[in-house]
């Protein structure tokens, strides 16, 4: 499943616990968020990086 999606199912439960007064599902709708963001981010990091590795390789055949 997708990041964006794993964030909305997480919104939603969050949602759902907060309008049933169920705690741990809000809960753990949070969490959900919070993995899903985590993983965007970890993304990001590691396609930065690897930009970088190809940049200097490119640099150092020069």
């Amino acid at each position: 499943m997708s990041d964006a999606m794993d964030k909305a199912k997480g919104r939603l439960k969050e949602i759902a616990g907060k309008i049933t007064g169920h705690e741990r599902l809000e809960a753990e709708g949070r969490t959900d968020q919070t993995k899903a963001r985590l993983r965007q981010k970890a993304k990001s990091v590691r396609h930065r990086a690897e930009g970088i590795v190809d940049s200097l390789k490119r640099d150092h055949r020069s």
